[in-house]
């Protein structure tokens, strides 16, 4: 079983940072399509995913062709507001990839045009022009999590500091 989450040409060094918090926490492999917006260097990126970094398994492409030649056949789902159907209308594989684009432009219409039978939307208002990419990648990245119970992830926990009696 594996979740793939893309980002093709991810901007914003903060969003990239919090799905590399997202997918350490899941044990999916973030795929980082090149030209980023930013080094893996920067600092607002480091801070972002915290120290989640060693718990990441990170995948680097050079360009969205050889990622889309190496990946061909897999089963891939591109998330976009242009597409016809919510994304909660599928049934996801075991073995999926999940792609996003930059945040200033999204996907290829080209792109998203040949593959129209695999873009999904997240719904939200008509006036809404979209969500924040790291949220819509933890919607999207939990939905395939939910469609398997949650399967290997912690599902409870307890308060550390305080006992149940203390806050009755």
């Amino acid at each position: 079983m594996a979740l793939n989450i893309v980002l093709i040409e991810p901007e914003i060094p903060q969003n990239t940072g919090n799905i590399v918090r997202t997918c350490a926490a899941l044990g999916a492999t973030l795929h980082l399509v090149h030209p980023l917006g930013f080094s893996l260097d920067e600092k607002h990126l480091k801070r972002a995913g915290l120290d989640y970094w060693p718990q990441l398994t990170l995948r680097q492409w050079s360009d969205s062709a050889t990622f889309f030649e190496e990946t061909a056949g897999e089963e891939r789902y591109y998330f976009t507001t242009k597409a016809p159907r919510s994304y909660s209308e599928v049934h996801y594989g075991e073995d999926v990839y999940l792609i996003f684009g930059k945040e200033s432009a999204g996907l290829d219409e080209a792109l998203l045009a040949q593959e129209i039978q695999r873009c999904v939307r997240i719904p939200m208002r008509p006036a809404i022009r979209s969500l924040n990419l790291s949220n819509s990648v933890a919607i999207a990245a939990y939905e395939w999590e939910r469609q398997r119970t949650f399967a290997g992830l912690q599902q409870s926990g307890s308060l550390s500091r305080l006992s149940y009696k203390e806050i009755s």
